[in-house]
């Protein structure tokens, strides 16, 4: 039994050992074909023509690390497809750990000790200025990952291996458009490279008629971010909502981490991110793409193909194995598509013109570094970059072709952060815009409902202070009550409910309460309109105010008995007249010069032929082509003799006015000595009544929706007359610039279309009115104001033809008086402009 065993654990010995033995020879093997194949590689490029290039990355940085790694990859994989290539790409790789002196040393050393023919790198605006210039004096072409700078005629060296900004710039608008949101904020680095390409972007906004509300510019060293809340902080009180950001991924992260914590980042805001940011998303700690869900972004468009997934696999891999095992691994961004195609773009124009840049080698002249102005030229780099600019090949990226020193762009992703990541709501295509209508996007705050543009809020987050007039009469419009026993404040009438109904209608809840401008006591106004409004300049509160709109006068019916003996000429002007009687004599003798050879009637003694001449020229006044004349003449007599004239005294009689009038008060000190003030539409049908001679008055001066109101309720016996139309109805005042001017004014103009103003008038004024027959429509309005009938003359007879085609022509294209054209598009609403608002005699 124990030699069973012994031999048993012997044999299980021997096994494991040769499992071992096999493993080790699987590993061993595969590295040694891969140095056999190293070898073998080696021995057939002896022959070969090795160009030097440099590469001047950030190690340290994400972006840097994906190019180092794409870069390696493209090497081997281009001379594995074109391996009977005479020529070969040598790199030699500096780390600039993005400082712009670091990089212009490592420039100068590739110059100067490996004479290297081309440079491809580095990633920031500052680095690749400053290689730019020496470039451009070496004649060397370096290829960037960056867009700036971007004058190609100044700096033709410069080949940007990256998407056209002004192609995202003009997408942006488009967008922007589409969404019809007018004004935005713009958010750039304060740097050289922000602004320049600032203007660009505002450019393209304005050429979709998109304003500029403001423009931020930041910037963060690493030490200190109070610069950021401050200007955050500056634009939370603009209550704009739309921004569009362009800086770095680094200086975004920091951004929307701040963003968030003060609230910026809540349902009514839109945030638009470029590719700056949006192309290193993936690249972001997860606690700042949490901060920005919901964010808008533009993204370089790649095409999906089987390569690029291939390489992005195979990238990963080579990331893990030569990156610190600490190091979490990430996604590919398009930074190394970019890197493994302009390897390629190099590789082929090389060996294009391969023997003449190695033959370069011999004549290239030492570096003198002490006086970088005698630096000399590439003789071979001007050759070089023009084979670079000329190449064209379909990429990783997609189509690689360069346009005046630019990589072409032809389309962008439209993005939504959502989540870990971001999901793609679109397509934008240069020349086409949007491929169809953009997907479903959670905006922030998850809200689907798109933004407005716009946040209403006050200063700390307090509620909205809305100023309320305090009025002694005319309560139906605004009306304040307070409780004196628990001092609450009750606010209701007219312009009250318009103002709540208008408010409802908005997206954003506005959370407001109403402050009744008032004194100590709360029975009376704590000063005039303009104390009012001086409150909300200085943005003591944000109210709603009436505004009066027209300034009429209303009389007492007293029927004027004077009549003239020459009325029967006042129809006419006397041109008018003159002009009828001339042809009328003119007739008359055409007449006569045609039938006075032939007719006996028009022959005898000349004081019969004159008679006759007169005669049968005013018979032509029966005539068909005269009874324009004749009616128009006979309708204005009758004018003239029917309508009741007033004949006012301004001697010695009394005007009445409302004592909180805000225009007509003025008016009334100022033109009138004798006066009196009233406060509603009783003292008004109270001083009427007893006219000057018994301590009232003989005309009322007013607002015109005062006076509807008063018409309402004693329209038997009052009129009124004598219109002088300024401004339209009442309204409410906000500060200027504030957002909620064209909200509330496209709430109330909905409230007008779906008939809700005419509800909440007929609940304050139809019940007002003696009977339904007493009401009149808003056509009659202008009819309800009593004038001297219009006097005809020569013009009265040049537009005639056109009135009398159709009478009715002008009510067939407008429908009648419309509330559009008397009405302006501001923040008001007029009480009588609804139907059935006025009475009448």
């Amino acid at each position: 039994m124990d030699f069973r065993r012994r031999n048993y654990r012997e044999e299980t010995t021997l096994s494991f050992r040769l499992l071992l033995l096999f493993f080790s020879l699987l590993c061993f093997f595969p590295a040694e074909l891969d140095s056999i194949s190293d070898i073998k590689s080696a021995a057939g490029s002896v022959n070969n023509i090795e160009i030097p290039v440099g590469v001047i990355v950030d190690e340290g940085s994400w972006v840097g690390k994906t190019v180092e790694i794409s870069i390696s990859i493209a090497i081997s994989d281009f001379y594995e497809l074109n391996s009977h290539y005479k020529t070969r790409v040598v790199l030699h790789t500096r780390n600039s750990e993005g400082d712009p002196l670091r990089t212009l040393s490592a420039a100068l050393d590739l110059l100067e000790n490996n004479k290297v023919k081309a440079i491809i790198g580095p990633q920031t605006s500052s680095e690749t200025k400053l290689l730019a210039i020496l470039c451009n004096k070496a004649k060397l072409p370096i290829l960037s990952f960056t867009t700036t700078p971007s004058s190609f005629k100044e700096f033709p060296y410069f080949v940007r291996v990256a998407q056209d900004e002004r192609t995202q710039f003009k997408g942006i608008a488009n967008v922007v458009e589409s969404f019809k949101w007018r004004n935005v904020i713009l958010i750039y680095e304060d740097s050289d490279y922000g602004r320049e390409t600032i203007t660009s972007l505002v450019d393209s906004l304005r050429e979709k008629n998109i304003h500029v509300s403001y423009k931020s510019a930041i910037f963060y060293n690493g030490n200190d971010d109070l610069q950021i809340i401050e200007e955050l902080h500056k634009l939370m009180t603009m209550q704009m909502a739309t921004i569009i950001v362009h800086v770095s991924s680094s200086q975004a992260s920091l951004l929307f981490l701040i963003a968030k914590k003060l609230g910026m980042m809540s349902k009514g805001y839109a945030w638009i991110v470029t590719d700056r940011t949006i192309n290193l998303l993936h690249s972001l700690d997860p606690q700042v793409i949490e901060s920005m869900q919901g964010v808008l972004g533009f993204k370089s468009y790649v095409p999906l193909s089987v390569e690029m997934r291939k390489f992005s696999s195979r990238w990963k891999k080579e990331f893990y194995y030569t990156s610190d095992p600490y190091v979490e691994l990430r996604e590919l961004n398009v930074y190394g598509l970019w890197a493994y195609d302009a390897i390629f773009a190099v590789a082929k124009a090389v060996e294009k013109i391969g023997v003449e840049v190695s033959q370069s080698e011999k004549q290239t002249s030492t570096l003198n570094l002490t006086d970088l102005g005698s630096i000399g030229s590439s003789q071979t780099g001007t050759k070089l970059l023009n084979q670079i600019l000329t190449t064209r090949f379909k990429g990783l990226s997609g189509e690689f072709e360069f346009t005046n020193g630019r990589l072409m762009t032809k389309a962008f992703e439209i993005v939504n952060v959502i989540g870990n990541g971001e999901r793609r709501v679109g397509i934008w295509e240069m020349g086409n815009g949007s491929k169809g209508a953009l997907e479903a996007i959670i905006w922030p705050g998850m809200s689907t409902k798109t933004p407005k543009g716009l946040v209403i809020r006050a200063s700390g987050n307090k509620k909205l202070r809305i100023g309320v007039p305090v009025k002694r009469g005319f309560t139906e419009f605004v009306k304040v009550a307070i409780d004196p026993s628990t001092n609450a404040i009750s606010v209701s009438g007219f312009c009250i409910d318009v103002f709540t109904a208008a408010t409802k209608d908005l997206e954003d809840e506005l959370d407001y309460e109403f402050v009744p401008f008032a004194d100590a006591s709360g029975k009376s106004a704590a000063g005039s309109y303009n104390d009012l409004i001086y409150q909300v300049y200085l943005q003591v509160c944000l109210f709603s105010v009436m505004v009066v709109s027209v300034a009429q006068t209303m009389y007492n019916f007293r029927r004027n008995e004077k009549r003239n003996m020459w009325i029967f000429l006042k129809p006419l002007d006397t041109y008018l007249w003159l002009t009828s009687a001339s042809f009328f004599i003119l007739t008359g003798f055409v007449v006569w010069v045609i039938e006075h050879p032939i007719n006996v009637e028009f022959q005898g003694s000349i004081a019969h032929q004159i008679g006759t001449v007169i005669w049968f020229s005013f018979s032509t006044l029966v005539f068909a082509h005269m009874l324009i004349l004749t009616s128009s003449y006979t309708a204005t007599l009758s004018s003239l003799l029917t309508v009741q004239q007033i004949d006012f005294a301004l001697k010695g009689n009394q005007i009445g006015y409302q004592l909180d009038g805000v225009f007509v008060r003025q008016g009334i000190y100022n033109n009138f000595k004798f006066r009196e003030e009233y406060n509603s539409s009783e003292d008004y049908a109270d001083a009427l009544k007893k006219g000057s001679k018994n301590g009232g008055v003989d005309a009322i001066i007013d607002e015109i929706p005062y006076i509807k109101s008063f018409l309402a309720k004693y329209s038997a016996d009052y009129a009124m007359i004598s219109s002088d139309s300024t401004t339209n109805g009442f309204g409410f005042v906000f500060p200027k610039g504030s957002p909620l001017v064209p909200e509330i004014s496209r709430a109330i103009a909905k409230l007008r279309q779906e008939g809700k103003l005419t509800e909440i008038e007929d609940v304050w004024f139809r019940n007002n009115t003696r009977s339904s027959s007493t009401i009149m429509r808003q056509r009659d309005y202008y009819s309800s104001t009593i004038s001297s009938p219009n006097i005809l003359n020569l013009d009265s007879f040049r537009e005639k033809k056109y009135w009398d085609h159709d009478s009715n022509a002008y009510e067939k294209m407008s429908g009648g008086p419309s509330t559009e054209l008397i009405e302006s598009l501001f923040v008001q609403f007029d009480m009588p402009f609804c139907t059935d608002s006025l009475a009448t005699q």
